[in-house]
C-alpha cells in the first residue's frame, strides 16, 4: 500500500523504511503511527525480505512524538483508539518481527525516536548523531517501552541521567554505555549498514528467527530455564532443512543455499 508518512526501498533481501517528514525531523504523527504499524505486519510477511532497516530521510532518525499534533496526542477517551493504543499495535506488530530488524540511525533521536531504535535488534548510528531520552524536557513520560529496555542495554544509574537530563549525546559516547552497537562516519552510515544487512541476509532465516527469539525470551527469563529452552529449541532446530543444508555446505567446502525451513 502507499504511504504518506514512510518510503519503503527494497534492496534485494533488504528492505529499508524510511521515516519521511524531514521537515518535522521525522517526528511521528498519529497517521505516521498507523502507517508504521502497517508497514511492519507488510514486511513482516514479504517472503523476499530477510532483514529490515529503519531510519530516516533528513537530518533527524526520529525526534519522537510530534507535538504539533496535540488533538491525537491528548485525545479523550473514547471508541477509536488514541495515541498510545496505536503505538502499541505499533509495537506489538515491530516485535512480534521474527526477521533481524536494525535501526540505521542518522541523526537526532530522541524521545519516542529512542523508543523506536530501541525496538531494533541493534542501533548502527553515524557519528554525527546525537541520542537521547528528552521526554523530560516536554514534562512527558515514556511510554514505548523505554523506562524498560533503555536501563537493560545501558545500567540504570546510565538510564536515569540520559531521562532526567533530557540531553542529547554524541552516538561515540552511546557506543560506550552499550545503547549503539557501532557508530560510523555519516556518508559511509547506509552502505556499512546494507553490507552489514546483506550479510546477514545470507544466513539461514528460520535459525536467525529461532535464534533472536531464544534472545529476547532469555534476557529476561532465569539462566536455568533459558538453557533448558535452548536446548530444546536447537534439538528441534538440528531437524530443518537449513542446519542439514548447512552441514552438506561444510562439507562440500561451499556457500550453503538456505531456503528457511
Amino acid at each position: 500500500m502507499p504511504f504518506k508518512h514512510l518510503l519503503i526501498d527494497h534492496r534485494g533481501p533488504v528492505s529499508w523504511l524510511y521515516l519521511n517528514r524531514p521537515q518535522a525531523l521525522n517526528a511521528i504523527s498519529f497517521d505516521c503511527m498507523k502507517e508504521l504499524r502497517s508497514a511492519w505486519l507488510d514486511l513482516r510477511e514479504r517472503s523476499e525480505t530477510r532483514v529490515i532497516v529503519v531510519s530516516g530521510k533528513g537530518r533527524g532518525f526520529c525526534a519522537g512524538a510530534d507535538l504539533t499534533d496535540a488533538p491525537a496526542l491528548n485525545a479523550e477517551p473514547g471508541p477509536e483508539p488514541g495515541f498510545l493504543q496505536v503505538a502499541a499495535g505499533m509495537e506489538e506488530a515491530l516485535l512480534g518481527c521474527a526477521k533481524p530488524v536494525i535501526a540505521a540511525v542518522n541523526g537526532t533521536c530522541c524521545g519516542g525516536g529512542l523508543e523506536l531504535a530501541l525496538m531494533c535488534d541493534f542501533i548502527i548510528a553515524a557519528e554525527s548523531a546525537k541520542i537521547g531520552d528528552a521526554h523530560a524536557n516536554f514534562g512527558a513520560l515514556p511510554g514505548g517501552g523505554a523506562t524498560v529496555r533503555l536501563p537493560r542495554l545501558v545500567g540504570l544509574a546510565m538510564a536515569k541521567l540520559l531521562m532526567y537530563s533530557g540531553e542529547l549525546f554524541p552516538a561515540a559516547q552511546m557506543v560506550a554505555c552499550g545503547l549503539v552497537t557501532r557508530a560510523v562516519p555519516a556518508e559511509q552510515l547506509e552502505d556499512q549498514v546494507q553490507a552489514l544487512a546483506d550479510k546477514i541476509a545470507g544466513k539461514s532465516p528460520i535459525g536467525l528467527a529461532r535464534m533472536k527469539t531464544l534472545l529476547n525470551d532469555g534476557w529476561s527469563q532465569p539462566a536455568e530455564l533459558a538453557v533448558k529452552t535452548e536446548k530444546l529449541v536447537a534439538g528441534e532446530h538440528m531437524r530443518s532443512w537449513d542446519a542439514a543444508e548447512g552441514g552438506r555446505a561444510f562439507g562440500e567446502k561451499r556457500k550453503p543455499e538456505f531456503r528457511g525451513y
